[in-house]
C-alpha cells in the first residue's frame, strides 16, 4: 500500500553523500559494542552513546518489540544446461515446492527451463529447480521437487547485501540472538545490536519485551525506482502478532510508557495492526504498508534502526518518524562522527 495524498514525495529529497569507507563490512565484537546515536525528536538534538547504554535513554516499564524472524540459507546457486551459472535468492514460500525468487542473470532464463542446483563447494548435485514463470517486476516463481525442497537447507547459503564483499566467518552474526521463526531473505539488523545479556539487563531494570514475527521479503529491500514514492508499490510480507504482544502493547499504552520498535520490521508490523491492537486472538496476515511522511503513527512512539541507504523506504521511514530535516541532519552528522553504516553499522534510536 502506497502513500496517499496530494503532495508528491521525491526520492530525491531522501539522499545524502556517503563515503564507501563507512559502509561496515564485518560486525562489530561484542555485538552491543557498536555505536549508538540517540536522536530526540522534542528538542531536535543528536547524541552519542554506545548500544550497550541505551538504558540510558528511555525508562524502566518501556516496552521493546522485536522480530524473531530467522534469515533463511536462501542463496542458491546453479548451473543452465548450457552451462552458463545462475543465483537464486529464494524471497518467500509460495506452497509445497513453489518460492518466489530473484535470479541472476535474469534475462537468459526462460519459462520451462530446468536448473541443477550446486552444493556450497560448486559441485553440481542431482537435485534440480524449474523456473515457472518471470514476473514484470523481476521475481520468478521456481519450483523444486519435493526431495529437493527439503535439502535446500544444506544447499543454500545466508544472503548477505550486496554492498558486503568481505565473506562472513561467522554466519550466525547475520541473525539475531532470539531469531527462531525461519522465514527471512534478509535479517532485521536492528536486533543485531542486542546480546542476551543485556535483554537480561534491561529485564532486571524493568523494561518489557514483545515478540512479533515479519518475515523480510522484496517489500523491504526492493529499490525505488520512481521518482514519486506515491507510485512505488510494495511487496507483500507475512506478520505474526502473538495476543501476548498486543496485551503487552496494551498495558504500556495504559500505564504511560512508550512502544519502541526495534527495526522497520517490526515498525510496519505494528502499524499494520493498530487498528486491531485490542484483540484477544493472534493476529497474522500479509502487508503492503509503506510507511513514509504524512504517516500517522499510531503504535510506534520510539525505534531503534540502522542507518539505511538513501532513496530507498526505509529512509522514507525513519524520515516519517523523526523528520525529514533532523533525519537527514543526523545521517550528516554520523558521517562527520565517522559512524559505520548499513547492515553491519551502529545503531540509531530515534524518541
Amino acid at each position: 500500500m502506497s502513500p496517499s495524498g496530494d503532495n508528491p514525495i521525491l526520492m530525491s529529497d531522501y539522499s545524502y553523500e556517503l563515503p564507501d569507507e563507512l559502509i561496515a563490512q564485518a560486525p562489530i565484537e561484542p555485538r552491543d559494542a557498536s555505536r549508538l546515536l540517540v536522536v530526540t525528536r522534542g528538542n531536535q538534538t543528536i547524541e552519542d552513546a554506545t548500544f550497550r547504554d541505551i538504558d540510558q535513554f528511555l525508562d524502566p516499564g518501556d516496552l521493546f518489540v522485536i522480530n524473531d524472524t530467522r534469515v533463511l540459507p536462501a542463496r542458491l546457486h546453479g548451473r543452465r544446461t548450457t552451462g552458463g551459472r545462475v543465483e537464486l535468492l529464494l524471497l518467500e514460500r509460495q506452497g509445497p515446492g513453489r518460492w518466489q525468487a530473484l535470479a541472476r542473470p535474469l534475462r537468459r532464463l526462460h519459462d520451462g527451463e530446468e536448473i541443477s542446483l550446486l552444493d556450497r563447494e560448486g559441485a553440481e548435485t542431482e537435485y534440480r529447480a524449474v523456473i515457472e514463470e518471470r514476473s514484470a517486476e523481476g521475481v520468478v516463481t521456481v519450483a523444486f521437487a519435493p526431495d529437493t525442497e527439503g535439502q535446500l537447507g544444506s544447499l543454500g547459503e545466508v544472503p548477505l547485501p550486496p554492498y558486503i564483499h568481505e565473506p562472513l566467518a561467522n554466519p550466525s552474526r547475520y541473525q539475531t540472538v532470539y531469531a527462531r521463526e525461519p522465514g527471512s531473505a534478509a535479517a532485521p539488523t536492528a536486533g543485531l545490536h542486542f546480546t542476551t545479556e543485556l535483554i537480561d539487563r534491561l529485564k532486571e531494570q524493568g523494561f518489557r519485551f514483545a515478540t512479533v514475527t515479519l518475515h523480510v521479503g522484496l517489500g523491504t529491500f526492493q529499490p525505488v525506482n520512481v521518482e514519486d514514492a506515491r507510485q512505488h508499490h510494495m511487496h507483500h510480507e507475512w506478520y505474526r502478532v502473538p495476543a501476548s504482544a498486543l496485551q503487552a502493547i496494551r498495558e504500556v499504552r495504559e500505564s504511560g510508557h512508550r512502544v519502541v520498535a526495534v527495526g522497520s520490521t517490526s515498525c510496519r508490523t505494528l502499524e499494520t495492526v493498530a487498528g486491531e491492537v485490542e484483540s484477544r486472538d493472534d493476529l497474522a496476515g500479509s502487508t503492503d504498508l509503506m510507511i513514509a511522511p504524512g504517516h500517522e503513527w499510531k503504535l510506534v512512539n520510539a525505534m531503534i534502526t540502522n542507518f539505511h541507504l538513501p532513496r530507498t523506504t526505509l529512509m522514507l521511514m525513519v524520515c516519517s518518524l523523526g523528520g525529514r530535516d533532523l533525519i537527514l541532519r543526523s545521517y550528516r552528522e554520523a558521517v562527520a562522527r565517522h559512524y559505520r553504516f548499513y547492515s553491519f553499522g551502529d545503531a540509531m534510536l530515534i524518541r
